[in-house]
């Protein structure tokens, strides 16, 4: 019985069938190993390319099905991915103190390996700048954890109670009649999207995901109705929608 959520954290080095699963018999990989947990990548952009596609369908689907000649099996793959990398290969792309010495074509060929419809499918990307020296030595508290994780129980009750009797629990299981009876915007709201959608260039997947997180923010702020600073805070997350302009 296991009662602690799992947290993996493969290797770039993993196989095929360590990631997706696979084998004879066949055994689960890492997405069914981290289900209902973590699945953290760290370096992301050191992955071969074709592994990382391989990440697209249970990011979607929640669930990995493996084919043998005669017969198939499926594994569930609910995991969280959360994921790490550098902004180019040397690490130094839009440093404040030190200068990149990568060459355009290199920093292309690295960000080449992340897809766009991977890319997709993860909601939030954050940008994490060197600390200067006064942020390293400073003395301020942030907020403690066990704050945030109040807030956090908070609005996945919120949740439960708002999906009751639909077959979901969460926001990130909303499906498109979910979204449009949970997020409606007002008129601010839709027009702020549109623009984001016009000047990003994002998906409908993308527009859908935004609309999820937005949500979930709103929920955070204990807020029955999606604001503008909501939306506006889930476009921002958007982060390497906009760097590939």
């Amino acid at each position: 019985l296991i009662n602690v959520r799992p947290f993996r954290s493969p290797h770039h080095s993993i196989s095929y069938a360590g990631m997706v699963g696979g084998g004879s018999p066949p055994r689960p990989g890492e997405v069914t190993l981290s289900s209902n947990g973590v699945l953290f990548i760290d370096e992301l952009l050191e992955f071969k390319r074709n592994l990382l596609e391989t990440l697209r369908t249970p990011l979607e689907d929640r669930v990995v099905t493996i084919s043998r000649a005669l017969s198939s099996i499926t594994y569930p793959a609910n995991f969280m991915l959360v994921a790490a990398l550098n902004p180019c290969p040397c690490g130094y792309r839009g440093d404040r103190l030190k200068e990149c010495v990568c060459s355009a074509g290199n920093v292309e060929r690295y960000w080449s390996k992340l897809s766009a419809p991977l890319l997709d499918r993860i909601d939030l990307h954050l940008e994490v700048p060197r600390l200067s020296n006064d942020e390293l030595l400073s003395t301020r508290l942030a907020e403690p954890s066990a704050n945030i994780r109040k807030r956090i129980i908070k609005a996945r009750d919120i949740q439960v109670q708002r999906f009751k009797g639909t077959g979901i629990f969460s926001n990130s299981q909303m499906q498109p009649k979910h979204l449009r009876k949970y997020c409606k915007l007002d008129d601010t709201g839709v027009d702020l999207l549109k623009r984001a959608i016009n000047h990003l260039g994002l998906s409908a997947r993308a527009h859908d995901r935004i609309l999820k997180v937005a949500r979930t923010i709103a929920d955070l702020d204990t807020s029955e109705n999606i604001k503008a600073q909501h939306l506006a805070e889930a476009i921002q997350y958007r982060s390497l929608d906009r760097n590939r302009l």
